[in-house]
């Protein structure tokens, strides 16, 4: 694991394309020491969706006096002001940012944020407080386009000075970034920037427009396509975790259906020494043991899959004992633990129970290597967030004696953050859906796409 290892040290000097050394960064936006992506011991065999290439990252470009067009993810959380409530995602890219700008090069970001219908322009979608957000994590102005690649992005983008930023509109708001074929929309992209750089995580299972068409158009004009330091650092982690893992390796699934997770567990149980479920999907095991859920939610028509999963996975699949469970969702209801397939009528299954917590982190705690993936139950309302709690703190505790530690982003990234764990875990993804189909053993189109190093 020494390139995880090498990812919490943070680095005072790079070295650019030419073998120089690059201007220290600022301690908080160190990027980490260069990492080759999927550089394995070539006696071991590359299971499917590792990628066999190195990728060349934006520490082998020279950017002075140029334009680098960096995809970003930038889609954080909202109120319903406005306001951001989580800006993690825009600091996660800061070490990409902060060393183009730092060596002469002007940066262009561009992002999606939310689910706007594509359609045009629509408020509250606008980067516009990203843009705001930026700028005072940066400690200097950044730029907002009006539009996606068009003539106000150009505008701007020829305008920047060296160490300038702009942020470009929502990439969503243009029809043609969902299928990518939309051929003026990826020009003007293309056309914006002296090469790519990829560090959105979070969305490189998606063939999206700037994901894909954008690159694949820049690198027919000789413009090279590269990966950001978070993206290298998210398979770096993750890669390592599926091929050469500490042992015992130990897998924590969460969440609401087993159908989410279908190729995730069977692919984990390929390769885990333990796999714990957890949250709402436990209780479609339960029902398929013939045990009793009440109102809990299940997959009835997933019954006979988890009857397959319990065959496969017996010896390594790890199923609550006991439940925490309630009449109602709300801090009055009535609340009872019971054990595991005994749930009441009237009651739905909201957390595991203490003892299923206790057994789950005496596993977790003995662990070389650890991927968390979904919350134990609903930690967003005590007391059910015990479960979670308990998971968390034992992964805390593995990381403390040396095991690798992922949070593989979503709602158990979110959990972590909110209960005060983040920082005392190896590393928490920014990518959910990202990081749920790596662990199912599948490669990126938006990776492979990159110049190889």
């Amino acid at each position: 694991m020494e390139r995880a290892e090498a990812w919490r040290a943070a680095a005072s000097v790079r070295r650019d394309g030419t073998g120089n050394p690059e201007p220290a960064l600022p301690r908080r936006f160190a990027a980490p020491p260069a990492i080759r992506l999927n550089t394995f011991d070539p006696t071991i065999p590359v299971p499917p969706g590792v990628f066999p290439m190195p990728k060349q990252t934006v520490a082998a470009l020279d950017p002075a006096g140029k334009a680098v067009l960096v995809r970003v993810d930038f889609n954080v959380p909202q109120d319903d002001a406005g306001a951001i409530t989580d800006d993690r995602r825009i600091r996660m890219a800061l070490p990409t940012i902060q060393s183009i700008i730092d060596r002469g090069g002007k940066a262009v970001l561009m992002s999606h944020l939310g689910r706007p219908a594509g359609k045009g322009f629509e408020a509250e979608f606008s980067l516009a407080p990203v843009a705001k957000r930026l700028g005072e994590l940066l400690g200097k102005p950044v730029a907002l386009a009006a539009d996606t690649g068009g003539p106000d992005s150009a505008a701007k983008a020829k305008a920047l000075p060296a160490g300038g930023v702009l942020v470009l509109e929502n990439v969503r708001f243009n029809k043609g970034e969902k299928k990518g074929d939309d051929a003026a929309y990826v020009a003007g992209l293309a056309g914006l920037a002296d090469a790519y750089v990829n560090d959105a995580f979070g969305t490189c299972h998606r063939t999206e427009a700037s994901m894909y068409a954008v690159p694949v158009a820049m690198k027919k004009q000789g413009k090279p396509a590269l990966s950001g330091f978070l993206v290298e650092k998210e398979i770096a982690y993750l890669a390592d975790a599926i091929h050469t893992p500490q042992r015992p390796f130990v897998a924590i699934l969460g969440g609401k259906k087993v159908s989410d997770k279908i190729a995730v567990i069977e692919n984990l149980l390929s390769i885990c020494d333990h796999v714990l479920i957890g949250g709402a999907m436990a209780y479609t095991f339960s029902l398929a043991q013939g045990g009793q859920t009440g109102n809990s939610l299940v997959e009835a028509d997933k019954v006979e899959l988890a009857k397959t999963l319990l065959v496969t996975g017996k010896g390594k699949l790890v199923l609550p004992v006991d439940t925490h469970c309630a009449d109602d969702f709300s801090h009055a209801a009535t609340k009872l633990i019971v054990p595991a397939g005994k749930i009441p009528d009237g009651f739905e299954g909201l957390d595991i129970g203490p003892e299923t917590a206790r057994r789950y982190a005496e596993i977790i705690r003995a662990a070389g290597t650890v991927v968390w993936n979904g919350p134990m139950g609903v930690f967003e309302m005590p007391p059910f967030d015990a479960g979670t709690k308990a998971v968390a703190d034992a992964v805390a505790d593995a990381t403390a004696t040396g095991a690798v530690t992922i949070i593989g982003g979503g709602d158990s990234a979110a959990a972590v953050e909110q209960l005060g764990y983040a920082d005392k875990v190896s590393h928490v993804s920014t990518g959910g859906g990202a990081s749920l189909e790596m662990l199912e053993g599948k490669a990126f189109e938006t990776v492979a796409v990159l110049n190889d190093a």
